[in-house]
């Protein structure tokens, strides 16, 4: 079989779009600073600051083993979902949900 430069030009071609379409489909990075200046915006006011929660508010310390053996997938349902008295926030958007669960990470005792 003789392989012209025409074959060779559109197997090149279709590996570049593939290693592109690989490129952009790798999932970003969670950042924990973006999490944390969400958390504050959107959570500290339930769970405070620090994430000790509020004993007023019967709210969770997010550093504790209970909510950090939680899985990153219900972690993010609860988040999007709401959870108890806990509203959903459904308008993050998937990477915004990744940086709290990473800041909520970030705070293990």
């Amino acid at each position: 079989m003789q392989i012209t430069m025409k074959h060779l030009g559109a197997a090149t071609v279709a590996a570049a779009l593939l290693a592109g379409t690989c490129l952009l489909s790798v999932p970003a990075k969670a950042d924990v600073a973006a999490g944390e200046a969400l958390y504050k915006a959107k959570c500290a006011g339930c769970h405070g600051a620090d994430g000790k929660g509020k004993e007023a508010m019967k709210t969770r310390d997010q550093s504790s083993a209970d909510i950090q053996k939680m899985s990153d997938a219900d972690l993010s349902g609860a988040i999007t979902g709401g959870k108890g008295k806990m509203p959903a926030f459904k308008t993050l958007s998937p990477d915004q949900v990744k940086d709290l669960v990473a800041y909520i990470r970030s705070l293990r005792k």
